[in-house]
């Protein structure tokens, strides 16, 4: 099982200092998290695409790129890759361009995000956001597989004897994830064509959570990809920790009550209660994430959220620390007890490269 941060990017003021930091600031510090993930032996660092303020992701190759350049075993994915806006020529040579810079050390999250003015901004129209998700998806399989490419669709110009360059790593293209938090749609999607699932379940009760990833499970196994238990799964979390579950509920909440996502509305001990925010001590974080398989099944990928929402930037590289040091190593063991032997592994490059040659 893979174990993992990621991050939105967004550039908030810190309501206990009263301190905001510059655009260049919060990237810096989003590759020194990048960093210090692999340092402490997480497995994947994600970041998102967005294309209007607070946030400053909008070109993830970039900032991915120059992470590659820094490390030599962490994973590098998207936690959006906005596959409804981005022409899909420009994301096969792009992510195709990353994998080899990192040496295969790639896959990435399509998704829709969670911008609406983003469409116009790119010339499209919001109300085509799941057909276009569709349609560019198909392209982009096809661009990273055949070459080459005559494509005639109803969002971009056609397409006539074109290859994308360049090719992917080995011949394998990176692995990729659909992520989607309320749309069935892309469950059947990622289903269809045996990709992997990602659900950010920060926001969502269990019991949503649950009924998105029976349906892309079923789904998965209707379309022959294998069973059910083959199908890949991956959950979103967001955790704050301190040794004492006090203590970090104290220094978590002005952050929480701040947030333009959580303030104004539930408790942060009615959130806690009704999503998977985990806010407490290692060990209330190891629990409450290992129950997640209780309704997600056995599961491959877990990226939790640890940044964000103005928190300093030492509290980040802390809770990355603890994730390395106290948490994930018992989420490990614990994940790996009782998990039944034909459940798959996350994907990797070397795996994917492995099963091309024995096709």
């Amino acid at each position: 099982m893979q174990f993992g941060i990621f991050t939105v990017g967004d550039v908030a003021r810190d309501p206990v200092s009263g301190r905001t930091p510059s655009e260049h600031e919060r990237l810096k510090r989003m590759v020194e998290t990048a960093v210090r993930a692999e340092q402490a032996g997480l497995d994947v660092f994600a970041m998102g695409e967005h294309h209007n303020p607070p946030f400053v992701p909008s070109s993830p190759t970039t900032v991915l790129g120059f992470i590659a350049a820094q490390t030599s075993r962490i994973l590098l994915s998207t936690s959006t890759t906005l596959i409804t806006t981005n022409d899909p020529v420009k994301l096969a040579e792009d992510y195709a361009m990353l994998q080899h810079l990192a040496d295969g050390r790639v896959d990435l999250m399509m998704g829709r995000g969670n911008t609406g003015p983003v469409y116009p901004w790119f010339g499209k129209d919001i109300r085509d956001g799941i057909a276009l998700a569709v349609e560019n998806y198909a392209l982009l399989r096809r661009l990273w597989r055949e070459e080459p490419v005559d494509w005639e669709g109803k969002f971009r110009t056609p397409l006539q004897g074109f290859t994308s360059t360049p090719r992917p790593l080995d011949g394998v293209p990176p692995f990729v994830w659909h992520g989607s938090i309320r749309s069935p749609q892309i469950a059947e999607q990622a289903a269809y064509y045996g990709d992997g699932f990602f659900h950010n379940n920060i926001f969502w009760p269990a019991d949503h959570t649950r009924r998105m990833i029976e349906l892309y499970r079923t789904r998965f196994e209707h379309y022959g990809h294998g069973t059910a238990a083959d199908a890949i799964v991956g959950l979103g979390g967001q955790t704050f920790m301190r040794p004492n579950s006090q203590d970090a509920i104290r220094e978590f909440r002005p952050y929480f009550d701040h947030s333009p996502i959580y303030g104004g509305g539930p408790s942060l001990e009615d959130t806690m209660d009704q999503t998977p925010l985990s806010v407490g001590s290692p060990q209330q974080v190891i629990e409450r994430t290992l129950a997640f398989r209780d309704y997600a099944g056995d599961y491959q990928r877990q990226l939790f959220a640890v940044d964000g929402m103005g928190l300093p930037h030492k509290a980040v590289l802390e809770q990355i620390d603890i994730l390395g040091e106290q948490v994930v190593p018992v989420l490990r063991a614990e994940f790996a007890k009782n998990c039944p032997a034909n459940v798959p592994d996350a994907p990797t490059h070397q795996s994917l490269v492995a099963a091309a040659r024995r096709s």
